[in-house]
């Protein structure tokens, strides 16, 4: 099959894919994105209310205390680590911005916390630049549907996808691929009697047999 039919397919499946971790300006993106690592959006979601509500901005966040910052987001796995994670992102995005959430690669990149799955996502979402992050979902179902080899890297991915999707698709593309992912093809279980793409499905041995 090829990437365009695969486009078509996710187009019919998931027309109104879209970011599901709530906010309501750049700053409070760029926290949700970075608390997002290995654990869900509904997660994140049920955390920064309240955080957002005690730190509005960076610069509250950045001088906050760091206890308290945990308990704001101690259901969430990690949060020890987390917590140093947004307030490092935090103390660099007052230090070396002046609060502003930066629009590129190369800034995003410096920020404590933010890799290069945290900065595309930043940057599709914040500002509209086309990007293509590649986190779990989008790793793993790339790989399953051959858009990629099974033991690429996460650049490599990256790099391949932005190679055979047109460049206006790939934010929306992204968000296909994770709801893909989240609400159909699961990482365990994943539902292959409603999955268009079973015949071209990587991992036949197991899922097939389902």
């Amino acid at each position: 099959m090829k990437p365009a039919e695969i486009l078509a397919h996710l187009d019919r499946l998931f027309p109104d894919a879209r970011c599901e971790l709530n906010h309501r300006n750049n700053y409070e993106m760029a926290v949700a994105v970075v608390l997002s690592a290995q654990t869900t959006d509904a997660s994140v979601n049920r955390v920064t209310p309240a955080l957002f509500e005690k730190y509005p901005d960076a610069e509250s966040l950045a001088q906050g205390n760091l206890q308290e910052i945990e308990q704001c987001i101690a259901s969430l796995g990690l949060y020890h680590n987390k917590a140093k994670a947004i307030q490092g992102m935090a103390r660099g995005l007052v230090g070396m911005y002046g609060g502003i959430v930066p629009d590129n690669m190369d800034d995003l990149v410096k920020l404590p916390g933010v890799g290069r799955k945290c900065a595309n996502v930043i940057m599709s979402e914040c500002y509209g630049v086309p990007a293509l992050a590649v986190d779990t979902h989008v790793n793993r179902v790339s790989k399953r549907l051959g858009l990629a080899k099974m033991d690429d890297s996460l650049l490599a991915v990256e790099t391949k996808l932005k190679r055979k999707i047109p460049k206006d698709r790939w934010i929306r593309t992204h968000h296909q691929l994770i709801f893909f992912g989240r609400y159909l093809c699961h990482a365990r279980n994943p539902e292959c009697e409603r999955c268009p793409f079973r015949e071209i499905c990587k991992e036949k041995k197991e899922h097939r047999k389902k």
